[in-house]
């Protein structure tokens, strides 16, 4: 004997509440970060928006406008997109970061200055630069070390510094060519500041004797 049709509908829309629930449960957001007219702004997007389309994002993505302080000792664990104008701006949003995986769009067609910016347990990066060279994503994979380090409560330092051993040098100057993304690492560093002592990063690093560091530098 069939079911009544009132018991039917009722449960093919309790069947529809769970499975709708199950679909927006298994999805995850990423973290979108622009600043537009002096504002910095925070998204968390279900889905990607267009490279530099601000008007999209902040209709599609839930967005919040964040203050300087609130950048201070940043970590992002999962997917991280900067979209920036100039070098301050991508400092201001990117230096002294803990993020895995991180894409970086160039909405301008400023020159960047050849400075470096230092970013903590970063696997994974992708850049697009078509505001000034019209050209494809281009990604690269920095390490493919375990989970345990990036993962890792990270400590706090002054100036927001984390410790951690894999650290990435990311040169701003990238953006102003064409040719290809590039990386190498040097590995089982104990004394970062005798090996690259020209970087000024390390006046400031906490050096722990107990540890070996991997530096990447992206160029």
């Amino acid at each position: 004997m069939a079911p009544p049709l009132g018991h039917s509908l009722l449960l093919a829309s309790t069947l529809g509440i769970f499975v709708l629930h199950g679909f927006s449960s298994g999805q995850k957001n990423s973290t979108l970060i622009f600043m537009k007219e002096n504002t910095i702004r925070n998204c968390s997007c279900s889905a990607d928006v267009q490279d530099c389309d601000y008007s999209l994002a902040n209709l599609r993505c839930s967005c919040n406008t964040l203050l300087p302080l609130g950048l201070e000792q940043a970590s992002h664990g999962d997917h991280l997109t900067i979209w920036f104008t100039d070098a301050s701006a991508l400092g201001l949003l990117l230096n002294f970061t803990l993020v895995q995986d991180l894409k970086l769009s160039l909405c301008s067609t400023n020159t960047l200055p050849a400075e470096h910016l230092a970013i903590c347990g970063l696997k994974r990066l992708r850049v697009n630069t078509e505001a000034r060279h019209p050209s494809a994503e281009q990604s690269l994979l920095t390490y493919n070390g375990g989970e345990s380090e990036p993962r890792q409560k990270p400590v706090w330092f002054r100036r927001g510094w984390q410790t951690c051993t894999y650290i990435s040098f990311l040169d701003m100057a990238l953006f102003n060519r064409r040719s290809s993304l590039k990386a190498y690492s040097i590995e089982d560093i104990a004394r970062i500041a005798n090996h690259i002592p020209y970087l000024s990063y390390f006046e400031t690093f906490p050096i722990l004797s107990n540890r070996s560091y991997v530096i990447t530098f992206i160029y």
